[in-house]
């Protein structure tokens, strides 16, 4: 994930992964006996998986055929081809297509980086300093060299310029150009994580953007480095984009295998019901399927009979981390954690999952779903040592119980979790009057619901039903203008959201956890406790040391649970993929994603497609 990208969206995967120096690495040694280090790969913890010198990523097929067309339908808008504007939306696929980053990392491995832009970077053992040598080869799509102008002035640009959070993150970090091909980054506060993270640096032609206001929309496509350009588009409706024949790393190690299709197109549909059904209908080539009742009901019919389409599930091992009804606990209504507490009861996932998914998803019980980082039973060893210093500030249960989420029979009658919510409702001050929950001044227990998918209010509303028997309400408002939905987050008018937390302990999670950054717009639920702070400062600290960096998530992990600053959802474990038969990809799938890049336009498959689909 591209560094300037990370800090514009919401939080999706993040690093983590095993220790390493270098690959190959050329070790020196300065006047203060700190060991330089040149290298041409680095992870964060481990060894890098690949050699200097290797070929392709395991996961593609080198062979994989060129050319072909691919076209995917999304729901929404866009309005601007700038990703890096504060407000507005740009089409899907933008960043990924069109620029690159200074290293370029993979899908089995997690923060590990390899050469991209940079062919080498070199560093000193106390990471107070990083310097990055820029390939001689590499370009924009204009035909122009970068250089290491280019990348100075796109850290000063998104520094200087953009979202608040990427000049918190980097705060003391300074950038010099040492030679044409020759940057160099110094660190004030010395962190491995920290350094390696400018390897996901998105690098931007200076030439182009110098003269841009870089917060604003851009009404045409920018100049990139990336293997595609855009061909054609009408605002809102589509977009096409061309694969690029002069791309300059088209056979990098790094891309061999990957970026197949000459071009790919993306419709833009309104209703996510449409959206299906133009699919079935050939309208569009490929879906990633996240509903499941669409998943069981809706894709029959003629073309899945004769095999014209194809529908399977790819099991993965990516960690999850925790989608969730979100609290945000800056406003006045959720400051008690016992009202949380009481309202986590109220959601019945056991008959949500039975009524609307089919069975088909596993109930979060931890912010790290499907990692080492989870907690689980009672905290000992290290991570109880970790807690005892903060006895008095954490919830006696953290120690005594093991935090489990109440489990129903999935028959709807929820009368016991109904006199347990009541009952923290009344030592929150809450009481029963006239059938409304009300406190002390009379005023009902009321909090509206945002959402942005039309699919999110079919499951709240269950929810909503059962908030209600307790003479509360949970106003459910649906937004389906992504921009007015992103600046209402942004600027954090809601009360609760459906959202999905990182799925890693890594050094990110202070935009979204840490009190330094309670203005963030990730920082959704805004707890403003020091000791969030201090776990989160140590995770970060502890990034090279698994031992440390696992004892401080899970604590940090249970905190969060025996806080009830969420109300955790569900995960599934596989993709559910549907595509027209016409396409083809490698037999192994990456570790950590499904890897669609590494598709390819199979001629032989799609002349058995009736005509107006091949």
């Amino acid at each position: 994930m591209k560094l300037a990208y990370f800090f514009l969206l919401t939080f999706s995967v993040f690093s983590t992964g095993t220790y390493a120096e270098t690959q190959h690495p050329t070790p020196t040694e300065n006047q203060n006996n700190v060991k330089v280090i040149k290298a041409t790969s680095i992870a964060l913890r481990g060894e890098p998986k690949y050699p200097a010198d290797f070929k392709h990523w395991d996961y593609v097929n080198p062979d994989a055929p060129k050319g072909g067309m691919i076209t995917y339908g999304v729901r929404g808008t866009f309005d601007n081809f700038n990703r890096y504007a504060q407000r507005g939306t740009s089409p899907a696929m933008l960043e990924d297509l069109l620029n690159e980053s200074l290293m370029a990392s993979n899908l089995d491995e997690i923060s590990v980086y390899y050469p991209l832009i940079a062919k080498q970077i070199e560093y000193p053992s106390d990471y107070s300093w990083v310097t990055f040598y820029i390939d001689e080869n590499a370009k924009f799509t204009d035909g122009k060299m970068i250089t290491a102008e280019d990348v100075a002035f796109s850290y000063n640009l998104f520094f200087e310029q953009g979202v608040p959070q990427f000049k918190k993150y980097y705060d003391g970090v300074s950038v010099e150009v040492v030679a044409k091909n020759k940057v160099k980054f110094t660190l004030t506060r010395p962190d491995k994580a920290l350094m390696l993270s400018l390897c996901d640096l998105t690098i931007l032609p200076k030439h182009y953007y110098h003269d841009k206001q870089f917060a604003e929309p851009f009404a045409k496509p920018p100049v990139g480095s990336g293997p595609y350009k855009v061909k054609e588009y009408e605002m809102g409706q589509h977009i096409v984009y061309q694969r690029n024949p002069e791309y300059w790393a088209t056979n990098h190690p790094t891309n061999i295998g990957r970026f197949n299709f000459d071009e790919l197109r993306i419709d833009y549909y309104l209703d996510e019901t449409v959206l299906v059904e133009a699919f079935k209908k050939g309208e569009y080539d490929y879906r990633l399927e996240t509903i499941a009742k669409n998943w069981a009901t809706q894709y029959t019919g003629e073309n899945f009979d004769k095999g014209y389409i194809v529908k399977e599930e790819i099991a993965h091992e990516t960690p999850t981390g925790n989608s969730a009804f979100v609290f945000n606990v800056q406003k006045p209504q959720f400051q008690d954690p016992k009202v949380r507490q009481a309202l986590n009861l109220l959601f019945d996932f056991e008959w949500t999952n039975k009524n609307f998914f089919y069975g088909d998803y596993q109930r979060n019980y931890s912010y790290f779903m499907n990692s080492d980082y989870a907690s689980s039973g009672l905290p000992k060893g290290r991570e109880l040592e970790i807690l005892n210093q903060f006895k008095d500030k954490l919830p006696k249960e953290v120690f005594t119980k093991e935090f489990k989420l109440n489990k129903t029979d999935g028959s709807g009658n929820i009368r016991s979790e109904i006199r347990q919510a009541l009952a923290l409702f009344k030592q929150a001050g809450y009481s029963l009057v006239d059938n409304k929950l009300v406190d002390k001044n009379g005023k009902q227990l009321e909090f509206e619901l945002l959402i942005f998918r039309p699919s999110e209010e079919r499951f709240s509303v269950p929810f909503q039903k059962n908030i209600e028997r307790v003479g509360a309400k949970m106003n459910i408002k649906l937004v389906t203008d992504a921009s007015q939905y992103i600046n209402r987050v942004r600027e954090r008018e809601f009360d609760m959201i459906s959202r999905a937390f990182a799925g890693f302990p890594s050094e990110t999670l202070k935009i979204q956890w840490h009190t330094d950054y309670l203005n963030s717009s990730y920082n959704w639920v805004g707890p403003n406790d020091p000791v969030i702070d201090y776990l989160v400062d140590k995770i970060a600290e502890n990034q090279e040391n698994e031992a440390e960096l696992k004892a401080y998530a899970r604590a940090f992990d249970r905190v969060l649970l025996w806080n009830y600053y969420s109300v955790p959802q569900w995960h599934l474990s596989k993709y559910r993929v549907a595509y027209w038969n016409k396409f083809s990809r490698p037999k192994q799938v990456p570790k950590y994603d499904l890897g669609e890049d590494t598709w390819w336009y199979d001629a032989e498959k799609a002349a058995k497609l009736p005509a107006s689909q091949r």
